[in-house]
């Protein structure tokens, strides 16, 4: 390990420091290697955001901090995360929240989080921009990708993910229904809620009356959501409700800011506005409420919804 470690120095100085150079001084028939050495320490402090590949991820167990977080940055011994997606890009001035401290030795990274406790990482350099994070107990890798906050493309990030941005709020309530559009069952509908993949449906709406406290909320139904990309437009989404299924809603899903989405639905004509209440602070993953139990890969989350859609067809077909 300590081999493949120094080899990891030598391919880092080799990588990172182009214009770092080697002069040879002779001193009293010395030879002095005057080489400028990189620490891993300015390797993390090299970029101000590490975005957290999580489709890059493996390992049979997850890292709490780092599978929560969008990104993560080392700044002055401490640690930074964007945990959640609404406010990402302002929140603590882009780098998220203050979630603990960190400290270097050789290419080892030991990082001690506020609530999750310490983990011990080898650090390896896979290119220019990129790192891998390597806990030996359970033998997880992350993948983080280097960026300055000034070329960074935060709404990116936002709209990749926007089903967790869903899942920020404890409910969604109902602000505004446009006069243009055709009569349709989901004018009644007042609040939804948005819940990770494979609990309890997995989104609910109901149709309490406008101002209900979020404790009281009756939902009628339960039902399965997906969130899917529009070809060509990345900063896009289609939002589809399933409710009694085939029979779905489906809406051009847009957000309005960190609190508001608009749903345009396609068949009545109709736009919606719902405003996020109950705003979940992803800390980190055991003690949040609500939190999904951590970030999903994008084919773990199908599979998911997928099971969701085959348990309700089974169950209307017992009907």
């Amino acid at each position: 390990m300590k081999t493949i470690k120094l080899l990891s120095a030598f391919a880092l100085v080799g990588i990172l420091c182009t214009s770092c150079y080697t002069e040879v001084i002779i001193e009293d028939d010395i030879v002095v290697d005057t080489t400028p050495v990189i620490t891993l320490n300015e390797v993390l402090t090299d970029y101000e955001i590490w975005y957290v590949d999580i489709n890059r991820s493996s390992g049979s167990v997850v890292i709490p901090f780092v599978q929560k977080a969008f990104t993560l940055s080392f700044r002055n011994g401490n640690v930074y995360a964007n945990n959640n997606l609404s406010g990402i890009g302002s929140n603590g001035g882009g780098f998220g929240i203050d979630v603990g401290y960190y400290d270097t030795f050789n290419f080892e990274l030991d990082v001690q989080h506020d609530l999750d406790g310490g983990y011990s990482f080898d650090v390896r350099q896979l290119s220019v921009n990129e790192i891998e994070l390597y806990e030996p107990s359970t033998g997880t890798r992350y993948i983080l990708e280097g960026y300055q906050r000034s070329t960074f493309d935060y709404d990116l990030v936002f709209y990749e993910n926007i089903h967790y941005f869903l899942q920020e709020f404890e409910a969604w309530e109902k602000i505004y229904t446009s006069e243009e559009g055709a009569v349709n069952p989901f004018d009644s509908e007042n609040f939804l809620q948005f819940l990770p993949a494979g609990q309890s449906g997995n989104f609910r709406s109901s149709e309490d009356l406008n101002g209900t406290a979020i404790d009281n909320i009756f939902w009628d139904y339960d039902g399965i959501y997906d969130v899917d990309n529009v070809p060509g437009n990345l900063y896009q989404k289609t939002l589809t409700l399933d409710y009694n299924f085939p029979d779905n809603e489906f809406f051009e899903l847009i957000v309005i800011d960190d609190e508001t989405i608009e749903l345009f639905q396609v068949s009545s004509g109709t736009t919606y506005q719902f405003r996020g209440r109950g705003y979940i602070q992803f800390r980190t993953l055991e003690k949040d409420k609500a939190s999904p139990k951590f970030r999903k890969k994008t084919e773990e989350i199908k599979k998911d919804i997928q099971a969701l859609k085959t348990k309700k067809l089974q169950k209307l077909a017992a009907l």
